[in-house]
């Protein structure tokens, strides 16, 4: 165990045990001064942001990927935002819920209480650093960011006005921090500081998340990958299927609620595939397709059982013709990874038979599966989407980074 390591874990419990100290006034102050720093350190930013694209380029990486990657303005804009929305939001610590009394006068009932310490392994988006301080400054929650190699540079700056910021408000310098340290031996120690750290999130690949669950000794919520399927259904109106499903694959391909799976029912295909295919073809999208897909589009290369349980995160799209919404909906639970799946259709009984049938953290009905984002959905931010079911599925926010005590109020009462 490096001793750094070792110190900057013993540094987060302690600046997290001094945080819950604080009112959640104090804690905005502390957001509205990072940031000021943010939008005071642009040049900053964007000049450490360009040595990660330099490397991230001279490795070979696709577009999509290094579109993750890019800080711009506009993409710093929106840090600057994620911290203003989330000092807007209601404080969950010290909330107080199911207060009852009991036959003996007892009065007993919960209150929402921080975590404890967050450590966050991330890959890829810087951005990701402002995201996981806003949520754990204002929930009062330690945090410790492990990003990958490709946004070091980034990553480590922010910190560093993350850093700044709660020093201005007075709130402990140590309550967010960084592990500089690139090297997978580092992530392999961190997970084994169970007396300091009381929860790991991976947000990456498959690979990274396994690695996570198999090396940790800390409880583990896992954002998982992002196998997304949108459904056009028989009952569909075709100028919104075509919309929602550029949308949900075009507007950002390289993020996990982007669809990687298209599913059409069988008497609709003709019609909308084509019209789809001519859209696609804008933007040089590569299709891949079952047989009947095959057969009604010549020329596209055909799906491989891999292609079902792949998130490509680029302009790559799998496609498969369906005789029934069970059909679709069996698709889906097969070879999705249960985190945003979406199903076009103007019938109200196959809709909610679709949300209702379908496993997965967040269904749709008629819109794109690109919405599942912790801001989209009034968080504010997120720390990750949760594609596990144990105490949080989906986008987790503020209230998700919390968890309930009992608090228990008496006058003297004792068991008999």
């Amino acid at each position: 165990m490096t001793n750094s390591l070792l110190i900057k874990a013993q540094n987060a419990r302690k600046a997290s045990r001094e945080l819950v100290k604080f009112t959640s006034a104090a804690k905005n102050m502390a957001l509205k001064y990072i940031a000021e720093e943010l939008d005071c350190k642009r040049d900053l930013i964007k000049e450490k942001n360009k040595t990660d694209i330099k490397n991230a380029v001279e490795k070979g990486m696709s577009k999509a990927l290094i579109d993750r990657l890019e800080l711009n303005d506009s993409r710093i804009d929106g840090m600057i935002k994620v911290l203003n929305d989330v000092v807007t939001l209601k404080d969950p610590v010290g909330e107080i819920i199911g207060m009852d009394t009991q036959p003996n006068g007892l009065k007993i009932g919960q209150m929402r209480m921080p975590l404890g310490v967050v450590a966050i392994i991330f890959e890829s988006r810087p951005n990701v650093c402002i995201e996981v301080a806003a949520l754990t400054i204002k929930s009062s929650n330690g945090a410790i960011l492990k990003g990958g190699s490709d946004a070091i540079h980034s990553n480590i700056c922010i910190t560093g006005l993350i850093q700044n910021g709660l020093e201005k408000a007075g709130l402990p310098r140590n309550a967010v921090g960084i592990i500089e340290s690139t090297d997978r031996e580092s992530v392999k120690e961190l997970l084994k500081l169970k007396e300091y750290i009381d929860v790991v999130i991976p947000r990456g690949g498959l690979n990274l998340i396994r690695f996570v669950e198999e090396n940790s000794v800390i409880p583990v919520i896992r954002h998982d990958q992002g196998i997304c399927h949108t459904y056009i259904d028989e009952f569909a109106n075709t100028e919104m299927a075509i919309k929602v499903a550029y949308n949900a694959k075009v507007q950002r391909p390289g993020v996990c609620n982007a669809m990687e799976t298209l599913l059409v029912h069988e008497k609709i295909a003709k019609e909308v595939l084509p019209l789809l295919k001519a859209e696609y073809d804008k933007v040089k999208l590569e299709l891949r397709g079952c047989d009947k897909t095959c057969s009604l589009l010549p020329g596209i290369k055909k799906a491989t059982e891999e292609d079902w349980a792949t998130e490509y995160l680029d302009l790559v799209l799998s496609v498969k013709i369906v005789g029934s919404v069970d059909e679709a909906i069996e698709h889906i639970n097969t070879y999705g990874s249960h985190h945003s799946d979406a199903i076009i259709s103007d019938n109200y009984n196959r809709g909610m038979q679709f949300i209702n049938e379908v496993d997965s953290a967040a269904c749709y009905i008629n819109a794109s599966t690109r919405f599942t984002d912790g801001n989209e959905f009034g968080l504010g931010a997120e720390m990750g989407i949760s594609n596990q079911k144990l105490h949080v599925r989906g986008p987790m926010g503020l209230r998700e980074l919390t968890s309930a005590k009992y608090i228990i109020f008496g006058n003297g009462q004792v068991r008999q």
